[in-house]
């Protein structure tokens, strides 16, 4: 019990509850953020960090989806589809690497492989933002909230976020959202954002279950994370359809890109040469946090927007045609 009241379980606990608001808003999986912050933190070695953020985000999903469950939001033929890809590979991919990997390097393999599935977030959050930005400006697909299900297709990339997820905890609202998004533009982003969120509890359930067999569990990690996170990504689901998500996303695929960065750089794998560079690792972040809006501002220009400001998801879902043109 003891252990549940320190200084670093109230950290855990701001930090869940903080992810969590951003995982209802947005609908990005919590992991990408959650697990690198708790690798900074020191709470516990990669292996636990993984499996405690693995199960408080079955609680958090859980919270979450009722919402948008109860909200009418969610599509269950897709979330059908896409848990039949997931769990299989959710449940092989932590056994797998256990095989391929010796236990003395299996923590700097992860940080390793955590790293770079975070820049895999952080390009297809990106590629997200652009394929709403044409959806909003009538270059997609029209509204279509029931659209023809392609049942390889889907599951497929169920398997690939369920690998992604069960090894790394990454990849249940980042890959796979963008997925869907190409597979399915006509698909309202309230709706997307539902169907993921549903289809992730049993996809993180069958990471979690994998990897307590292999790991085992830390509550004092997994306690704090549930308390924090659940409650976060319940208001955070409440409140999505009126927030201006332009600037929260750009601002995530910034922090993904910085966390990912400094993660390669404290696994010492070269990045920057031998050894840890922390300084090099804030000079790509300074870029990025730079480039980034510049970059995004000239697309939002040559689609003949502001280079700043955006609706909120309540407009795009019911500004149709012209008038999405005229809001943009």
């Amino acid at each position: 019990m003891h252990d549940l009241l320190t200084h670093t379980a109230l950290s855990v606990v701001i930090a869940g509850f903080i992810v969590g608001l951003i995982v209802g808003v947005t609908g990005m999986g919590g992991g990408a953020l959650m697990t690198p912050t708790l690798i900074f933190l020191g709470v516990g070695d990669t292996t636990a960090i993984v499996t405690a953020d693995l199960v408080a985000s079955a609680f958090s999903k859980t919270g979450g989806a009722l919402v948008h469950a109860r909200a009418g939001s969610t599509h269950w033929p897709l979330a059908k589809w896409l848990i039949l890809g997931s769990v299989p590979t959710a449940l092989l991919g932590p056994e797998v690497l256990s095989l391929v990997v010796q236990p003395g390097q299996l923590d700097q393999v992860l940080m390793v492989a955590i790293g770079i599935a975070m820049l895999l977030a952080a390009a297809t959050y990106a590629a997200r933002l652009y394929l709403n930005l044409r959806r909003v400006r009538g270059g997609g697909e029209a509204a279509d909230p029931d659209p023809r299900i392609l049942p390889v297709a889907t599951v497929l990339v169920g398997a690939l976020g369920g690998l992604l997820v069960g090894i790394t905890s990454v990849g249940s609202g980042s890959v796979i959202m963008v997925a869907l998004l190409t597979l399915y533009p006509g698909l309202p982003a309230v709706r997307l954002v539902g169907t993921d969120m549903v289809q992730g509890i049993p996809l993180v359930l069958a990471a979690a279950i994998s990897n307590i067999f292999l790991h085992g569990l830390q509550w004092d990690i997994v306690i704090p994370l549930i308390v924090g996170s659940t409650p976060g990504t319940m208001i955070g689901s409440r409140v999505a359809p009126h927030v201006p998500q332009s600037f929260v996303r750009r601002a995530i695929v910034v922090v993904l890109t910085m966390s990912a960065v400094a993660l390669l750089d404290k696994a010492q794998i070269g990045l920057f040469g031998g050894g840890s560079h922390p300084l090099a690792a804030v000079a790509v972040g300074a870029a990025v946090v730079i480039l980034l809006p510049l970059v995004w501002g000239a697309i939002r220009r040559r689609q003949g927007l502001p280079m700043f400001g955006a609706p909120t998801v309540a407009e795009l879902e019911r500004l149709p045609g012209d008038r999405q043109r005229s809001r943009g």
